[in-house]
């Protein structure tokens, strides 16, 4: 379905003078629904603001910011900032959030040093968004405390340790790709965070610059690439690798994940196509400036949504079930995202293209 002019500019009203224009995908799915999507995702959200996995479903502090990011694109502010104070109250005293709740009992401690930065990405989205300064300075607290506990989880090769025993605070000494990569992220946008605010932190700075040292020079210090998706295009997505590098090593397994028409497999020896994924890679491809292929990807995961607007976890293609059997709030999200970053509507749809690698 092909977007017009005028389905481009929000259902739901206007800021100031200027029509808002809400996220699409040219010839794929217009801004109205990718609206309907963001209204699936706001009525997964508990009450007490957190965004779930599904409802009744386990929350994890990374997924929870990453359908917070979807709401601000498609206009649900309000739904976005609850979010937001759930990760405010939650927040642990040293910064960090348990890996799993379960509508509001915790049901795994552990620390995720991944899972702990990506607040940092979700308020710079969100203030990208709304240029609302006062949410920027009101959530520093959370975002300092996340950050200056993500980074002494930084070893002396510029690797992240994964994460850690709450109680002992020991840590696991896996540097994992995925994960590195998106802190990678994480990092650039607390740096500038900091540098909106005034508070400049250096050491940040510096944690950022070993972590792209390591990403472009040291790629042994991580854990080998394991047959998930994730760990393949996640170095682009996470602005750590671009360029000529970064279009090579999406190539390189290229056919090895992606299944023509139906979008990439989360695990490459299985037949299992999943809607996050193939839109993370769509987020890396237009990162790389092949809008085009990540329309393609998009549009080949549309078998995924409902007619509610939401979006199924996956497909195994090789019987034509969809498994898990659950319309995921992340799954939803990171369509989202992508739509956003295709179609430029957002001040926020740059949070993943823009990310900058010292």
């Amino acid at each position: 379905m092909t977007a017009s002019p005028a389905e481009r500019t929000s259902p739901v009203g206007e800021r100031g003078r200027e029509a808002v224009r809400y996220p699409h995908v040219p010839g794929v799915l217009a801004s109205v629904q990718i609206h309907a999507t963001g209204a699936a995702i706001a009525r997964m959200q508990e009450q007490s603001g957190a965004l779930p996995w599904f409802p009744g479903g386990q929350t994890d502090p990374w997924d929870h910011i990453e359908s917070a990011m979807a709401l601000s694109a498609t206009g649900f502010h309000a739904e976005a900032e609850a979010a937001y104070e759930w990760s405010w109250r939650t927040q642990r005293e040293d910064g960090s959030w348990p890996i799993k709740t379960v509508v509001g009992t915790v049901a795994d401690r552990g620390i995720d040093s991944n899972f702990c930065a990506y607040i940092a990405v979700g308020v710079w989205h969100h203030f990208l968004i709304t240029g609302d300064g006062a949410f920027l300075e009101r959530m520093w607290p959370t975002v300092w405390s996340a950050i200056n506990l993500v980074c002494k989880f930084q070893r002396a090769d510029g690797a992240f340790r994964w994460g850690a025993d709450h109680v002992t605070h020991d840590m696991f000494d896996e540097a994992l790709v995925t994960g590195n990569a998106s802190i990678h992220q994480a990092l650039d946008c607390a740096v500038r965070i900091a540098d909106e605010i005034g508070r400049p932190e250096p050491d940040w700075e510096t944690a950022l610059a070993d972590l792209a040292e390591a990403f472009r020079s040291r790629p042994e210090v991580f854990e080998p690439p394991s047959d998930h998706s994730m760990d393949w295009y996640y170095p682009v997505l996470g602005g750590a690798i671009r360029g000529r590098r970064g279009e090579e090593m999406i190539a390189e397994r290229w056919d090895e994940f992606v299944v023509d028409g139906l979008g990439i497999r989360c695990v490459d020896h299985r037949p299992w196509v999943t809607g996050a994924e193939t839109s993370e890679l769509a987020l890396a491809l237009e990162a790389l400036g092949d809008t085009e292929a990540a329309i393609g990807l998009i549009a080949s995961i549309q078998h995924l949504r409902d007619p509610d607007g939401s979006y199924w976890t996956g497909l195994v293609y090789d019987d034509g079930k969809r498994w898990p059997v659950e319309k995921s709030c992340w799954t939803s999200a990171a369509v989202v995202l992508a739509a956003d970053a295709i179609s430029r509507a957002t001040p926020g749809n740059g949070i993943f293209r823009d990310v900058r690698s010292p």
